[in-house]
């Protein structure tokens, strides 16, 4: 069998290429069944790529072939991202993690919640590290007023954080996991204030241009929108494309008049910029954060509460971990880190392994059944 060997100091990392040869014929499977329309899928070990193909369709409807550079909307995956530029400014020394969060945004002073449906005063404020954790209480869906918000993007990132201020918490500060997209955006508005930037600017001068993300947009550039990969969702006669009740509205019109940024959701990349970003942080790159900062978020945040996505894991700053031996079923090992997305993306870091991976796909409401494909064959390609 053929192996591709990577010596680094004394220790030996290798991957199986012949079952990394497998993952283009399964995708192919899943794409020719009509589950998924097509994917990029992107693998490195200690910072070499070993695995990088595009299989099936970016847009079914014109025949466009899925590209290698073909462009998605992340969706989720972009949390980490500003949870990575909250951490820049707490090194930065203009915030910190404990911070209450009314001490950068003042209209969150004298936020209720709401108990058995009556309205009391929480026992304490909430914190940028609830908001990082999803352990805030703040409401997820949009409140009355900003009902197209998530499809239209038609308001400022501070007129969307100032309607969440007024809004009850759903719990208790710190007592439950309860994903909040609200939360998420709340920490892009305090990036806001705290660097006295736009949102989207701020990630483009601290992480696009210095890991040279090139492709990595929050509103797409007209000269992009050829390489955008359509979104599609499963009916009983096969794939159909998405329609505009999706996050982000109709995907190939690529948000028209676009204001809001969706720090919880907003970002356009490649999987080769992403794989930059994630090597950045297991390679511990400076210019992005510390080590210690990396360690920090990618650790477990949330105590005994039950919280992620994916079975048996734990909740970091931003990033989902895998804290527990039983979630590892998909071949990731503990102390993994990562985030999926709205459309069945995902990417991660396993430190344990040196291993970045990236799966793009673009399929709402469906099950994730590709995505684990990925991940199980790519993590037992490798041989250490």
């Amino acid at each position: 069998m053929r192996l591709f060997v990577f010596l680094v100091a004394s220790l030996s990392w290798a991957a199986d290429s012949a079952q990394l040869a497998k993952i283009a014929g399964r995708m192919k499977e899943l794409v020719d069944q009509q589950r998924i329309a097509g994917t990029v899928t992107l693998f490195q070990q200690k910072g070499e790529l070993v695995h990088f193909e595009a299989v099936g369709w970016q847009d079914i409807e014109n025949k466009k072939p899925m590209r290698k550079d073909s462009i998605f909307q992340i969706m989720s995956m972009t949390k980490p991202f500003t949870g990575t530029a909250i951490l820049m400014l707490a090194e930065a020394g203009r915030l910190s993690v404990s911070d209450p969060v009314e001490k950068h945004l003042p209209e969150f002073r004298g936020q209720m919640v709401k108990v058995d449906g009556v309205l009391k005063k929480p026992s304490r404020v909430i914190t940028i590290h609830d908001l990082m954790t999803h352990t805030s209480g703040v409401h997820s869906a949009p409140p009355p007023g900003l009902g197209e918000l998530f499809t239209k993007l038609d308001r400022s990132l501070a007129d969307a954080v100032l309607v969440y201020s007024q809004q009850p918490l759903d719990f208790e500060p710190g007592s439950k996991w309860s994903y909040s997209n609200a939360g998420i955006a709340t920490l892009g508005r305090i990036i806001e204030v705290a660097s006295g930037m736009p949102y989207e600017k701020f990630i483009e001068a601290r992480i696009f241009q210095p890991l040279g993300m090139k492709d990595s947009h929050f509103f797409l550039p007209e000269a992009k929108k050829d390489r955008l990969a359509i979104v599609y969702k499963k009916t009983a006669s096969g794939l159909e494309r998405a329609d505009a009740t999706i996050l982000g509205g109709l995907s190939a019109a690529a948000r028209p008049k676009a204001i809001y940024p969706a720090p919880e959701f907003g970002m356009y990349s490649t999987a080769e910029d992403l794989a930059k970003f994630y090597q950045a942080l297991l390679s511990g790159d400076r210019r992005i954060l510390s080590k210690a900062s990396i360690q920090l978020m990618s650790s477990k945040q949330t105590g005994d509460l039950r919280a992620g996505h994916m079975p048996h894991t734990a909740f970091g700053l931003t990033w989902e971990v895998i804290d527990d031996p039983r979630g590892e079923v998909h071949l990731l090992s503990k102390g993994t880190f990562g985030h999926g997305g709205a459309f069945s993306t995902h990417g991660w870091v396993d430190p344990a392994r040196k291993t970045v991976g990236v799966f793009l796909t673009q399929l709402t409401g469906a099950p994730a059944e590709a995505k684990y494909a990925y991940m199980q064959m790519a993590n037992s390609a490798v041989v250490d």
